[in-house]
């Protein structure tokens, strides 16, 4: 990193579908807009943080399969996996812990494969509720 170029924001990396699907409030119904609902929520979560994390942080929403094409609003962006949101997940930890080691990088998921998978790429992990509403 240059001298100039400001430390780039802890990364909050959340798994839509695992943590829409822990609460069971028929998002079944509208993936889409269960997506959206987590989204808008995590604009909040962006400025405070999180209770292992406080804020501000830059927040990634990965999104998949009928969420797709939720779009991106200040404070959160959105990313579209285009096969596993776990695979895609995976590879944006990977890539920022290869731009930026020592940056803070959680994921929000209670999947168990996931969090070993991140884990030993160096991030820490945290479960649904704590980017829930």
């Amino acid at each position: 990193m240059d001298e100039n170029e400001a430390a780039p924001l802890p990364l909050l990396v959340v798994d839509g579908a695992n943590v829409v699907g822990s609460v069971p409030d028929g998002w079944w119904r509208d993936r889409r807009g269960a997506a959206e609902r987590l989204r808008d929520a995590l604009v909040a979560v962006a400025g405070r943080g999180v209770p292992e994390l406080p804020g501000p942080l830059e927040v990634v929403l990965v999104v998949e399969g009928a969420a797709r094409g939720v779009a991106g609003v200040p404070g959160v962006r959105v990313v579209e996996a285009s096969g596993s949101g776990d695979d895609r997940i995976v590879e944006l930890v990977r890539g920022e812990k290869a731009r930026h080691p020592a940056r803070a990088c959680l994921v929000a998921t209670a999947d168990r494969e996931l969090r070993a998978r991140v884990g030993a790429l160096g991030a820490t992990v945290t479960g649904p509720r704590s980017v829930r509403p």
